[in-house]
């Protein structure tokens, strides 16, 4: 879908998604949900969410495979919290921020007693940091991507 914006509508898109903290995907989803007055259940949230978690692991698979380790950790860390906003959604809550993602984390770790959701999770971190900063190296990436599927598959288990 977004192979038909121009260039220059694309870039001022994923600037306001990035003020917003969200995905280009995400905004333009709840922009036309706004403007066509179409409220979603939360079952549909979580249908969404995990829709864009799944594409994001293909993303980062396929960056892993370019040798763009950058981008291959933007998209892990963005598989990441969408399989935790789609737990919250789950519960008709909407996440909006970092800190909600790591409170919602602990949540999920104190409501499971699996700390390992905890250790796997700071290796999303660890890959979104990587976004900015480009000092892991490729073996670390590659593990942590690993490590993004297995929290994706222990996740998936609690929808």
């Amino acid at each position: 879908m977004l192979e038909v914006l121009s260039k220059k509508l694309f870039e001022r898109l994923l600037e306001e998604a990035r003020k917003r903290d969200m995905s280009v995907e995400k905004l333009i989803a709840e922009s036309l949900l706004k403007v066509l007055n179409i409220s979603l259940d939360p079952s549909d949230k979580v249908e969404l969410h995990l829709k864009l978690c799944e594409k994001y692991l293909r993303e980062a698979e396929d960056f892993l495979s370019r040798k763009d380790y950058v981008q291959a950790s933007e998209k892990g860390w963005g598989a990441a919290t969408q399989i935790v906003k789609a737990l919250a959604a789950k519960e008709g809550r909407e996440l909006r921020s970092h800190g909600e993602l790591h409170k919602e984390v602990i949540r999920i770790v104190k409501e499971t007693g699996d700390d390992e959701i905890r250790l796997l999770w700071q290796s999303a971190i660890a890959l979104h940091q990587n976004f900015y900063e480009n000092w892991l190296p490729l073996e670390m990436v590659e593990k942590n991507i690993g490590d993004i599927k297995k929290l994706v598959e222990k996740l998936k288990k609690l929808l």
